[in-house]
């Protein structure tokens, strides 16, 4: 079992080397202007933005799920990143740099809040899911692109949004949201 976990670890970190190759390949300075303007819609920051707009939007099951699911996401990313302590692509694959860059790359916070996003969008009567969706791609990709993230942090953090999302939705589902909402300011 452990030889079998080695050789599939062997065989991640394989792809994401072919991924860096190619992204090596594929960089364009139109493209990286592109990635580096939408790669923050997964940051903490947006998180909140987005949590604030569906509270005052008052889409109340739009902003319990995105509030569960994006607290969630926080504390599973912090603890693989603290656990996992994988280092980042090595220059000059990453282009970013600077206080607000995460200190080891697995898992990918900003693939999972977007995921999260995209998630709470395919069952919102508000929100346009295929916009969502493709920008929530975007972002997971630009992750991978600016270097910040391998294929595998990124895939990691998608999964971790999903599960987040199908979680909170579980929690949900047994939660009077009247109830809540009443003990919420105005």
């Amino acid at each position: 079992m452990v030889q079998l976990l080695g050789e599939l670890f062997e065989y991640v970190l394989a792809i994401d080397a072919l991924t860096v190759e190619l992204i090596l390949e594929l960089r364009h300075p139109i493209l990286t202007n592109l990635m580096t303007s939408v790669t923050g819609l997964g940051s903490v920051a947006a998180g909140l933005a987005v949590v604030g707009l569906f509270y005052l939007a008052e889409w109340r099951e739009e902003f319990l799920v995105t509030l569960i699911a994006l607290s969630i996401t926080a504390v599973v990313v912090a603890v693989l990143m603290t656990v996992v302590q994988r280092p980042f692509p090595t220059q000059p694959v990453c282009l970013t740099d600077g206080a607000g860059t995460p200190t080891t790359s697995f898992p990918s916070g900003h693939a999972a809040a977007v995921t999260a996003y995209a998630m709470v969008a395919r069952n919102s009567d508000e929100l346009p899911f295929r916009s969502v969706a493709t920008l929530a791609a975007v972002v997971a990709v630009s992750r991978i692109y600016l270097g910040t993230h391998f294929l595998s942090d990124t895939v990691a953090g998608i999964a971790i949004g999903i599960a987040s999302v199908m979680i909170a939705e579980r929690v949900l589902a047994c939660t009077d949201l009247d109830a809540v909402f009443r003990k919420l300011p105005q």
